[in-house]
This record gives C-alpha cells, sequence and structure tokens, in this order.
C-alpha cells in the first residue's frame, strides 16, 4: 500500500539539514540549492508513492527513479544534478551517522565536463587574513581561525568541531577527524600555531567566561562564539562572509579556502600523496583535480604574458 504524502514528512528535516550543510560550509548558490532541493523532494515524493521513505530508501529505489527519470527524457545535465544531489544526501546521511550504508554510492550518471573549482589568489587570501580586528577578542578568534582553515585545509565542520585535546601546537599538528570519524594528523604552519596560541592565551578565556549555562562551561571545542558557547557551522559562515566583504574578496566560502589551500601546497611543489592525507581523501582521484587547477592557472599565466602565445 502506497505511504500518503505529506508535506510534513519526516525525510523534509533531514533534507533541510543537508542543505543547511551545504550552504554554511560549501557556499552554494541560492539557485544552486533550489535545484538540489527540488531533486531529493521529487525522489521524496515518487518513492512515498511507493511506499518507500527517502531516509531508508535502498539502491534499487534510487536506480529504478533514476530510470524513471531517463523515461521522462530529463536532459544528461539535469540527470547528473540528480545523481550528485542523491549522493551528496546520502554521503551526508552516513557522515552524521544516521546511517550505516551509503545506497547512492553505486549510482551512474552521464558523463559530462567537470568545472574546476573556484581557488583564492594568495593576494586575497593575504587579504582575508588581515581583515580581523586584532584589538578584539573575536577580532583574534577570526584571525586564529581563518589562518588554521587555510594551513590545514580543514573541512569547515572539522574546524568548528575541533576540540583542545586534538591539538599538539607545541609539536606542530593537529589531529583531525573526518568523514565517518577517520582520524588524520595534520600539520599546523608557524603562523596558524602562532595565532591560534594568543587566541586559546588572550581571547578564548575572556569569550569562555561569558558562557551562561553550565554545560557550556565545561565544553573543550577550541573556537567559541561571543557567548562562549561552542562556535557552529552557521556561525562561521556568517563570519567568513563578513570579512571576505570587508576584505573585498569575491567567492568564499570555507570549501574555497579549502581549494586553496590544496592548490597554493602543489603551486609550491607539494607531492600530491602528501596533498591527499592532508586532506583526508581516501581517493587519490579526488585530490587529482588539484592538479588540473594548477594545469589550467599555469595556462593562463602562458597565454597572458608570453609574447607568442
Amino acid at each position: 500500500m502506497a505511504l500518503p504524502p505529506k508535506d510534513d514528512a519526516p525525510w523534509r528535516r533531514a533534507v533541510d539539514r543537508y542543505l543547511d550543510a551545504l550552504a554554511y560550509e560549501r557556499g552554494l548558490a541560492e539557485n544552486t540549492l533550489a535545484a538540489y532541493r527540488r531533486d531529493l523532494e521529487r525522489l521524496g515524493k515518487d518513492l512515498g508513492g511507493r511506499g518507500h521513505d527517502l531516509t531508508t530508501a535502498d539502491r534499487e529505489d534510487l536506480a529504478g527513479h533514476i530510470r524513471r527519470l531517463r523515461r521522462k527524457g530529463l536532459s544528461p545535465r539535469t540527470l547528473t544534478r540528480a545523481v550528485s544531489s542523491l549522493r551528496g544526501f546520502y554521503a551526508f546521511l552516513v557522515g552524521e551517522g544516521e546511517r550505516v550504508d551509503d545506497p547512492a554510492a553505486a549510482l551512474v550518471a552521464p558523463k559530462l565536463p567537470r568545472p574546476l573549482p573556484k581557488v583564492l589568489t594568495e593576494k586575497e587570501v593575504e587579504a582575508l587574513l588581515a581583515s580581523p580586528d586584532l584589538s578584539e577578542a573575536l577580532g583574534i578568534r577570526n584571525k586564529a581561525m581563518f589562518e588554521l582553515l587555510y594551513a590545514t585545509g580543514l573541512r569547515v565542520s572539522e574546524l568548528v568541531g575541533l576540540t583542545l585535546p586534538q591539538l599538539r601546537l607545541e609539536v606542530g599538528f593537529l589531529i583531525a577527524f573526518g568523514k565517518g570519524s577517520k582520524e588524520r594528523v595534520v600539520p599546523v604552519g608557524e603562523s596558524a600555531e602562532e595565532w591560534v596560541g594568543r587566541y586559546l592565551r588572550d581571547a578564548r578565556p575572556e569569550l569562555y567566561g561569558k558562557s551562561n549555562s553550565r554545560r557550556d562551561s565545561r565544553h573543550e571545542v577550541v573556537f567559541v562564539n561571543f557567548r562562549g558557547a561552542p562556535l557552529t557551522r552557521m556561525g562561521f559562515w556568517k563570519v567568513l562572509k563578513q570579512h571576505a566583504r570587508e576584505a573585498g574578496v569575491r567567492g568564499v566560502s570555507p570549501h574555497v579556502l579549502r581549494h586553496s589551500f590544496a592548490t597554493h601546497l602543489l603551486e609550491h611543489g607539494a607531492d600530491l600523496r602528501a596533498v591527499q592525507m592532508m586532506l583526508g581523501h581516501a581517493d587519490i582521484a579526488t585530490t587529482e583535480i588539484y592538479t588540473h587547477i594548477h594545469q589550467a592557472r599555469l595556462k593562463g599565466l602562458y597565454d597572458r604574458f608570453h609574447p607568442r602565445a
């Protein structure tokens, strides 16, 4: 018996959480988020009409949905985006511990040219790093966060979830817990080490002392908000957006800083395998996108400056 359609179906809340994560971690445009929502709502309604639920769907449920979209004559680009929406959503559920399996992992989409991710120039990064007001505790915190994110390539969820026991600043590294709680060791550069140390010494005690609840006063999260509570992904995104605007840097998101970290490392001669380990990529093919960015930037410089280009 088919499930009756419900506007308040529980799966909608899961979709909302996923889209919030995309908005605050990757800074995706509203149109892109709206398209992902349409893809996931279409799936939810399709499965609901067949007696299944989006959050508990299996691989065959998803494959059947994609086959039905093909039969409707959707364009390859639309199908590719639908598959991407499904993959991202179920990977998010696995990463959040809401599922132990990923039913979308084996979905196959039409092959399309892959656009290269946006990367900041080193000059733009310097402008962003110089934007916080260092006369205030929050400014020191923001400077420390930006320095650390650019120095390590952490995901924003890893940054805001970072706890004091994960820091090993005295020996120049930290322990990050990535997708699926996978642990990795990430080096911390001298500049980031200096600013995080200054934040812990001069700014965090002041902010932490403003905590209003007993529960918040016990936490070990490194980066706190103006009330002393753990900073959220949304909170970090708002801070980053504000400073990017003040610095005159466009198109900044936490993920753009991650892309910039990896690309700048390769441009300065880092080994691809080392970058893979620092980013926490399971497959080096994921990291290889940064070699394509590097090559495209080199070609752009050649075309711009070589007299025979």
